[in-house]
C-alpha cells in the first residue's frame, strides 16, 4: 500500500495495542490533518495476558490463538483513529512471534521477535521505508520504554533501518515518560489513595527521563476521544476499571 500524501510519518511498535496507548493521539490527529500515516508492528501480541474471561481460551498456554485474535483488536483499533495503513513487520513471508517479558522461557524460542536477526528484520523495515518514505519516524527508546525485549528490539530495529535506508528520515522521535509529568500522576492517584506501579516518587522508576530529553509536546486533546475508542477495541490487553483503564501484564 503506498502512501501518496506529501507529509508522511511511520510508527514501529512491538505488538498491537502498544501504538494506540503510545501515540493514538498523535496518530489520530495526523491521519485528520491528511498526513501519510503508517503503522509498522512487528509481532502479534501472543504471549499477552486475556483481560476477558470468556476469550481465556485465547492465551499462550491454552490454545495459543491470541495472535489472531490481536489482529483483529488491531484492525478495530485504527478504524478508530482513522488509519488506514497499518502492517506487521516481515509480513507475509517473516512472521516474529511475541517474546513475552525479559527473563521468561519465551525468550529462548528461535521463532520470537527477540531472536530476530537484526539485519535481516532492519531490512524488511527498510523496504517500508523505501515505499512510503515518511520524513518522520516515531518509535522506542533505547530500553524500549519499560525493557520489554519486544520493545527493545522494536527500537534497535528501527534505528537500524533509518541507518540502512537510502531515503533520509527528516526526523525521528522516540517516545518517553518525562518525570514532572510521572510526579504530578503518582501525586493524583495517591489523593485517591491508589498508587503507581507501587513508587514512592519518580526516582523508584527507572523508565522515568528527565524533562530534559522531551523535545517535542504534541496538542491533540481534541482526539483524546478516538483514542479511548481505540484502547476499548484492544479488549484483551485493556479493560475499563472505573475511571481507569487496566493493562495486562
Amino acid at each position: 500500500m503506498r502512501v501518496n500524501a506529501s507529509k508522511r510519518l511511520l510508527l514501529v511498535h512491538a505488538h498491537p495495542d502498544d501504538e494506540t496507548i503510545n501515540n493514538g493521539v498523535t496518530m489520530a490527529k495526523y491521519a485528520a490533518n491528511g498526513v501519510g500515516v503508517t503503522l509498522v508492528t512487528c509481532t502479534r501480541g501472543e504471549e499477552g495476558e486475556v483481560l476477558v474471561e470468556s476469550l481465556a481460551n485465547l492465551a499462550s498456554n491454552a490454545d495459543d490463538k491470541l495472535g489472531e485474535h490481536r489482529e483483529i483488536e488491531l484492525k478495530d483499533a485504527m478504524h478508530e483513529l482513522g488509519i488506514k495503513d497499518f502492517r506487521f513487520l516481515g509480513a507475509p513471508k517473516l512472521k516474529w512471534r511475541d517474546s513475552g517479558m525479559m527473563g521468561t522461557s519465551q525468550n529462548d524460542r528461535k521463532d520470537v521477535f527477540w531472536q530476530a536477526d537484526l539485519e535481516i528484520a532492519a531490512a524488511e523495515l527498510v523496504k517500508i521505508i523505501l515505499e512510503i518514505k515518511p520524513q518522520v519516524l516515531i518509535t522506542y527508546d533505547e530500553i524500549g520504554g519499560y525493557g520489554h525485549p519486544d520493545h527493545i528490539k522494536a527500537h534497535l530495529v528501527a534505528m537500524r533501518a533509518a541507518e540502512l535506508a537510502t531515503w533520509q528520515i527528516q526526523k525521528i522521535y522516540w517516545n518517553t515518560m518525562p518525570k514532572s509529568v510521572l510526579a504530578e500522576g503518582i501525586a493524583k492517584m495517591k489523593e485517591i489513595g491508589s498508587d503507581f506501579f507501587g513508587a514512592e516518587s519518580v526516582d523508584d522508576l527507572p523508565f522515568a527521563k528527565d524533562d530534559e530529553f522531551v523535545t517535542t509536546l504534541i496538542d491533540g486533546v481534541e482526539y483524546v476521544d478516538a483514542k479511548m475508542a481505540a484502547m476499548k477495541a484492544h479488549e484483551t490487553q485493556i479493560s475499563l476499571d472505573g475511571p481507569f483503564f487496566a493493562l495486562s501484564n
